[in-house]
């Protein structure tokens, strides 16, 4: 490994290649050279890490964006349209990991070399419900399931006043094959949609029960 193993952190959902650049591991590059950050600079340089965000480096410049959200920003699962996508639930091709974030107030973009993340929050009431581990290259991440990614995303939507309204955002705006929506486990909506505390989540229910 580049830096000794007892102090840094690996990130499992990457195979052991995403390094977190902690205070430990500069104090122990420390005893080994005079200016630490100067060989981690050319580190970057020769090719052996590569820089993803601040503090947070890659040794694997081909890795999948989906195995670096987590990493970036949180506790976090992607969610939203890049799952809705993912799931084919929407026809069109997402190209900015989104993801879904609980207690932070705020929206994060982060624009990186392996993709542009965005990073939302949701209740943390619900934040654990609906998320599974998918898998790509035998690495493991976190993504919201159909119906959670559906229920994350109409809770980001703006507020909408019926039921008609709601059908014209999953049918028109997102362009969701009814066969599609039919086919989600209305049980689990069910369930968690009155968790979000919002109107458009009490619609979907509505939508669900017809």
């Amino acid at each position: 490994m580049l830096i000794p193993s007892k102090n840094y952190v690996i990130f499992i959902v990457t195979g052991g290649n995403l390094i977190r650049i902690t205070t430990e591991i500069i104090d122990t590059l420390s005893e080994r050279y005079k200016q630490p950050h100067i060989k981690l600079q050319q580190m970057v340089r020769r090719g052996e890490l590569f820089k993803v965000v601040r503090g947070l480096y890659e040794t694997d410049p081909g890795s999948p964006g989906e195995l670096l959200a987590s990493a970036i920003y949180g506790p976090s699962y992607l969610s939203f349209e890049y799952a809705l996508s993912r799931h084919g639930l929407i026809p069109e091709a997402v190209h900015v990991f989104t993801s879904a974030t609980f207690g932070k107030n705020k929206t994060k973009m982060y624009s990186t070399p392996f993709g542009n993340f965005m990073f939302q929050d949701i209740p943390s009431r619900v934040f654990s419900y609906g998320v599974v581990l998918e898998n790509m290259d035998d690495r493991p991440f976190a993504m919201a399931c159909p119906e959670k990614a559906l229920c994350d995303r109409l809770y980001k939507e703006k507020p909408l006043q019926s039921v008609r309204t709601l059908q014209l955002c999953l049918f028109d705006e997102l362009r969701i094959d009814t066969g599609d929506f039919n086919n989600l486990d209305k049980n689990l909506i069910m369930e968690i949609a009155p968790l979000y505390a919002k109107r458009n989540l009490l619609l979907l229910q509505k939508v669900v029960k017809k």
